[in-house]
């Protein structure tokens, strides 16, 4: 089969990653993502992974070749590891990756490399036992620096997603930072979303981190080269293995070079993370229509999707935000 053509939006920007969330569960209760009381969906609203497979396969007909398996915790949804192999075997698809908070990570990691997976993320905000404790609402942290380490020393791709809170946190990118010295990872310092809670927090901006960098190691260089499907900023101190990298999501405005589109767990297709506009995914694929004029409609639904990202997002004008759901009924 001939690859098929660059999908592109409105503003010419080709998109070729599909984040999709495959549930709202999770087995920590970080306070910015997943606070009380939370509303999450009926365990029948929420896609099969037949339905994810077939949303998958559409994306890849109009060119999406990178899928992010997100959550919720993605790895408290039994046969994870089965479906990212899938995924990973539909034609025209050539990446899956995994956003994970670590906790089940070491459990899973042998089957997850032997379905495919190309890198794992791991969110991680702190170091200290404490601090974790408080932010996660339960978990050790010990436990996702020990399946941290498995990761690394299995030779899949890691990176570290961190998210500083004035007051709580923001002490910690140091020791973050130090975990690339003799590591072959990157450290990603990621400015907090004011998505749901998160508009609640005081974030640290991504400027301000990368000038107590460049303080603490002045000889720190920007790298000129992407390290993946996203749009962090990357700086090298010398005689680290890793990279330590910015996503200035609020302050940093770089909506101009978007390649994405995302799903979450109920098949709301979401053109921006920004703005409430949603595609309903389940209601074409849960039809009456013989397969193969459902396929057909869930691709028209994608390219509808794409065709309507905005140019970009408000999240400097949060009164302009119109999506109100927390980040756990998202997909992170």
């Amino acid at each position: 089969m001939a690859a098929a053509k660059p999908l592109q939006d409105n503003f010419g920007r080709t998109i070729d990653y599909m984040r999709i969330s495959i549930t709202d569960r999770c087995n920590l209760r970080c306070t910015y993502c997943m606070p009380k009381k939370v509303r999450l969906v009926p365990a029948e609203k929420i896609l099969t992974f037949e339905e994810i497979i077939t949303v998958c396969q559409a994306a890849a007909d109009l060119g999406i070749q990178k899928i992010k398996i997100t959550g919720g915790e993605p790895l408290v949804r039994r046969g994870c590891p089965l479906l990212i192999g899938r995924i990973k075997r539909i034609a025209g698809i050539e990446q899956v990756t995994l956003t994970t908070n670590g906790i089940l990570l070491g459990e899973y990691l042998e089957e997850l490399l032997a379905n495919g997976l190309d890198a794992v993320n791991i969110s991680l905000d702190t170091l200290d036992a404490d601090i974790y404790r408080k932010m996660t609402g339960c978990a050790d942290v010990s436990v996702v620096i020990e399946n941290l380490e498995k990761a690394v020393k299995s030779g899949v791709r890691v990176k570290i997603n961190s998210i500083l809170q004035k007051g709580i946190n923001d002490r910690e990118w140091e020791s973050l930072v130090n975990l690339a010295e003799n590591r072959r990872m990157d450290v990603r310092f990621i400015e907090m979303m004011p998505i749901g809670c998160g508009k609640k927090y005081e974030a640290i901006r991504g400027e301000e981190v990368l000038w107590a960098l460049k303080k603490k190691y002045p000889l720190a260089e920007k790298e000129l080269f992407a390290h993946g499907n996203g749009p962090a900023v990357y700086y090298r101190i010398p005689g680290f293995s890793g990279s330590i990298g910015f996503i200035n999501a609020v302050h940093g405005k770089f909506c101009a070079s978007c390649n994405r589109i995302r799903m979450t767990s109920e098949g709301k297709l979401k053109p921006c993370l920004c703005y409430s506009d949603s595609v309903d995914m389940r209601e074409i694929l849960r039809g009456d229509d013989p397969e193969d004029i459902r396929r057909e409609k869930v691709r028209k639904a994608l390219y509808k999707a794409v065709r309507h990202k905005p140019a970009m997002h408000c999240f400097e004008s949060k009164e302009q935000i119109s999506e109100d759901r927390q980040m756990v009924q998202i997909g992170g």
